[in-house]
């Protein structure tokens, strides 16, 4: 008589390795989730740094046909003389780190996240200067994100705001006032377009007294501070 062998014994998880696998899952997703965050966060500061050269390319088309003047007049605000003509998507207006209503159009009166510098004007009414009265323009800053005030990155332009529209004077924006930070990299940082049209990613402020976003005179390590907000800082000081 043959005899069956017996079942095979089931082995259950002990909670040893429960907890292993686990703690294995948890490390994981230390790792990984971060990673995706920065990512991510990279995604968007590579669409805002287009937006900022779209913008740029555009203004560039706009003063090849206005003497060099930069945009904006007594009659009408800077985004309403690029759009439609130098700029067909009024989309490109709206940074990545600026959160939307989901049902918002996009048209002409929607809300924009980008300002200019608020020193591209002179005089009362303000009047755009010609970009021959930019010094250096490597270092004068014309577009940026306008943000509001607050700990969190919060964007309050309005399209049909009173021309020549959003403006940006270091780090205070009107409408809005003066943000706590840039728009990312835990508000350590904020993408610029420049007079020469590069754009770059700055620190908001002066790590080591280095180059930054807000600097209108030299901590002591950035010469180039009292050109970044004013065309011709010796003639022409910042307010």
């Amino acid at each position: 008589m043959i005899k069956s062998s017996p079942p095979p014994t089931k082995h259950a998880f002990t909670l040893i390795e429960l907890l292993v696998v686990i703690a294995c899952i948890f490390v994981i997703a230390g790792v990984a989730v971060p990673a995706f965050h920065r990512a991510f966060e990279r995604a968007k500061v590579l669409k805002d740094i287009n937006n900022l050269r779209q913008i740029g390319a555009a203004t560039q088309l706009y003063m090849n046909d206005n003497s060099g003047a930069f945009p904006g007049s007594a009659n009408a605000t800077w985004m309403s003389q690029l759009n439609p003509k130098y700029l067909s998507n009024w989309r490109v207006f709206e940074s990545p780190f600026d959160v939307r209503a989901s049902d918002e159009l996009g048209g002409a009166n929607t809300a924009v996240s980008y300002g200019i510098n608020g020193n591209a004007y002179s005089g009362v009414p303000l009047t755009p200067i010609s970009s021959d009265k930019v010094t250096k323009p490597v270092t004068f800053i014309v577009f940026a994100p306008t943000q509001a005030t607050g700990a969190t990155v919060a964007f309050q332009g309005a399209a049909n705001f009173s021309p020549p529209g959003v403006t940006i004077v270091a780090n205070t924006s009107t409408p809005g006032g003066a943000a706590a930070g840039g728009p990312h990299d835990f508000r350590r940082k904020i993408n610029a377009l420049f007079a020469d049209w590069h754009a770059e990613t700055m620190w908001w402020s002066d790590p080591n007294n280095k180059p930054a976003f807000i600097n209108k005179s030299d901590p002591g390590n950035d010469s180039d501070a009292q050109f970044r907000w004013c065309p011709a800082p010796l003639s022409n000081p910042c307010p």
